[in-house]
């Protein structure tokens, strides 16, 4: 069959090249339509846990409400943006896509409020942390290929998962790695003392951009403060304030709408101006330099970076830490600590498959396989699993997850 793939000889020397990829875990005949990175993408997408993010809250728990955002739509969000970014710097646009779709897949339910719990509740075994189960998910958890474990992702994606965040063993990180990733390094040497390349630090940039703007909208919409509460804000301020005088008549939804599409958009460019300002000045021949270089080359200008941190305060102080999601987050919280500590003291009560793994009665072992039973939970389908457990009057033979 022809190779009918676009070519990549427009991208930058500081790109991630396909045919100079380190290749797979286990070796696999390359596709004759399909780069390794759109494969990886594609793995991603028909993946189990990524269908799941479906039903995993954002910062809204599911069943509130049909329009707050989910970490699928969240993921498709930070997917749009992480590629608009790499093809304005000539970056793998495949390589971006897949690490925007795959950062959010170890996230277990009921978002930050879930994971918090999860951390708690793992603390005597190795802890538990979202990259860290999202490498776990990619490399174990997924079972769809008779040839391997996980879905046998490339070298640059899986350091990508790994290190969106930046280097997390050398100078400056003092805390132990992830007992996942550790075990994993084991296997395969991602590199752990270096940034990930130019594409996995913009899908980082991508979540920062798209989680900002869409925790604006979804709080506006549920009436947690109002485009008032908003007008000393650094730039959302601004921007709302310029809509609303350009158009005086607009309603409420679609002031919503334009001024965060205006928000995304300065947000956008100012990544890419200044990100290629650093390329610029650091001018790499290679995704070596990028990666070893003693400071990140993606990210926002100074002035940026205080809009940002401005928004973040007020969105912490507005939203985060509104009574509404208050209630919310501790009902998430509950959830998730009521189901692990019912079933590392009792495995049995397991599903077949993941019971089969447990080993025993309050071990490291059955923990790691009880996380890895509420992490890959959506709201909806913990909430089910704790009535049935919980609750006398539930019908416990209604199937899991």
């Amino acid at each position: 069959m022809a190779n009918t793939r676009v070519p990549t000889g427009e991208l930058a020397p500081y790109a991630f090249q396909e045919q100079a990829s380190r290749g797979r875990l286990v070796d696999e005949p390359e596709s004759a339509t399909r780069g390794c990175f759109q494969r990886d993408r594609d793995r991603i997408i028909h993946s189990e846990a990524f269908r799941r993010l479906a039903y995993k809250t954002q910062v809204f728990v599911n069943h509130e409400g049909d329009f707050f955002r989910t970490r699928l739509t969240h993921s498709l969000e930070v997917s749009q943006i992480a590629r608009s970014v790499c093809r304005s710097l000539r970056l793998n646009e495949d390589l971006g896509e897949a690490l925007a779709l795959a950062h959010d897949l170890g996230h277990p339910p009921f978002g930050h409020a879930g994971e918090d719990a999860l951390k708690e509740m793992m603390q005597p075994f190795g802890g538990f942390d979202h990259n860290a189960q999202s490498l776990r998910v990619v490399t174990k958890l997924e079972s769809r290929y008779a040839n391997f474990e996980g879905l046998n992702l490339t070298w640059e994606t899986l350091e990508g998962v790994v290190k969106h965040n930046g280097p997390l063993t050398g100078p400056g990180n003092d805390r132990p790695l992830p007992r996942a990733i550790a075990e994993y390094a084991e296997s395969q040497d991602l590199e752990l003392s270096t940034f990930a390349g130019a594409e996995a630090q913009v899908a980082a940039m991508s979540d920062d951009i798209a989680y900002n703007n869409h925790d604006i909208d979804d709080g506006l919409r549920a009436g947690l403060f109002t485009i008032d509460d908003l007008a000393d804000v650094p730039l959302v301020g601004t921007i709302f304030t310029a809509v609303a005088k350009d158009h005086p008549n607009l309603d409420l939804s679609h002031t919503i709408n334009e001024a965060v599409r205006q928000l995304i958009g300065a947000m956008v460019t100012d990544l890419t101006d200044e990100t290629a300002k650093r390329l610029a000045k650091l001018n790499p021949d290679s995704p070596k330099i990028v990666r070893t270089h003693d400071a990140p080359v993606a990210g926002f200008s100074a002035k940026m970076r205080e809009n940002d941190v401005a928004i973040k305060r007020f969105l912490f102080d507005n939203m985060y830490r509104h009574y509404k999601l208050n209630r919310m987050t501790s009902k998430g919280r509950r959830v998730v600590k009521d189901l692990f500590e019912l079933l590392i003291e009792e495995p049995e009560c397991l599903p077949t498959e993941e019971g089969e793994k447990a080993a025993g009665s309050g071990t490291e072992a059955t923990a790691q396989v009880v996380a890895d039973y509420i992490g890959g939970m959506t709201d909806r389908s913990a909430l089910d699993e704790h009535q049935r457990l919980f609750d006398l009057q539930a019908n416990i033979l209604t199937p899991g997850r």
